[in-house]
């Protein structure tokens, strides 16, 4: 599995059809794009029969609450062998059900919870209990001000400091055989420098994991702020009336699948790039080394030739786009 990657920020959008749409997000050091979608029917829709066939909404289509189609959304990617390692929410997709299913799973999470969340430590110095506010209320102001980082999701917001409480050790075994060792359960605290507002995360991860690969998989949720500000303004995400059913989910994919491509190619852009300045700063250190006579051995003849040869190289039309090659 490859270090780093996970499945980021789930997230809602405002739709016609008929609320809220839930998107998940895939991050790595590649690049990142969304993955997965899911249209939120609320309650006064799947008790409607003739509004569901008005829409074409099909027949077995039930009320899902937003936490549900989350699991749902990590079932596939799990389905379909995602490499992913991590996975990262807000509060409103909730804990309960989705930490059992990444723990079954052999995952790590950083999962946002609201500050009436209750945690409990055991098999600890120093025992804690109660409330994510209670439990940052109880920290002394020196242990919350551990410097963290820049997160790219705070990049206009400042940065964030915060600490992170380690509640309990357990054998990873007894969720996951695939995976051995011992796994920490523990609570993140992060304290915003402007205005002191703080934010509380659950957290699954294997035993000495540091706060700062934790702080990163939380900060890596601005990929589906990314993800939507570009997906509206580069593939139009929301033009559309969302009338039906099966007009919704075709948009959607397409604007996926226009996104995906899009960072397939600025990944390979980007690889272009890097390979490029390492010959160029290969030739300069061999361009050092070489001696000059052997340049003024070359005949006049010769230096036309090979500079005649090269233009000819370089203005020689592609033979197809790249798009096509990637589709």
């Amino acid at each position: 599995m490859r270090s780093g990657a996970s499945i980021h920020g789930f997230r809602g959008q405002d739709h016609e059809l008929p609320d809220r749409s839930l998107f998940a997000a895939y991050v790595s050091r590649h690049g990142h794009a969304f993955i997965d979608r899911a249209l939120y029917l609320p309650k006064q829709w799947t008790d409607d029969p003739d509004r569901l066939e008005a829409a074409y909404v099909p027949a077995d289509t039930g009320f899902a609450t937003k936490p549900k189609l989350a699991t749902a959304m990590i079932a596939r990617a799990i389905a379909a062998s995602v490499p992913f390692k991590w996975v990262a929410a807000d509060t409103v997709y909730g804990v309960g059900d989705i930490e059992q299913q990444l723990r079954q799973a052999g995952k790590g999470y950083v999962l946002g919870v609201s500050s009436a969340h209750v945690f409990q430590s055991w098999g600890k110095r120093r025992p804690v209990s109660g409330t994510a506010a209670d439990i940052a209320s109880t920290r002394r102001s020196s242990r919350l001000e551990t410097p963290v980082g820049r997160g790219r999701d705070q990049r206009n917001r400042g940065c964030m400091i915060g600490c992170y409480l380690e509640l309990a050790d357990l054998d990873v075994e007894e969720f996951n055989s695939a995976n051995q060792g011992l796994w920490t359960r523990g609570l993140l605290i992060r304290r915003h420098i402007a205005d002191g507002d703080l934010a509380f995360f659950t957290t699954w991860c294997p035993a000495a994991t540091s706060i700062e690969t934790l702080v990163a998989v939380e900060g890596h949720r601005w990929a589906i702020e990314d993800s939507f500000e570009t997906a509206k303004n580069e593939f139009g995400l929301d033009h559309n009336e969302s009338r039906s059913w099966h007009g919704w989910h075709r948009h959607v994919s397409l604007v996926m699948l226009a996104f995906a491509m899009m960072a397939v190619i600025r990944h390979l852009r980007q690889s272009v790039a890097a390979k490029k300045k390492e010959r160029r700063t290969t030739a300069k250190a061999k361009t050092k080394t070489v001696a000059t006579p052997s340049l003024i051995r070359w005949s006049i003849q010769e230096i036309r030739r090979v500079a005649i040869r090269l233009a000819r190289k370089r203005i020689q039309p592609a033979t197809h786009h790249r798009m096509v090659t990637l589709a």
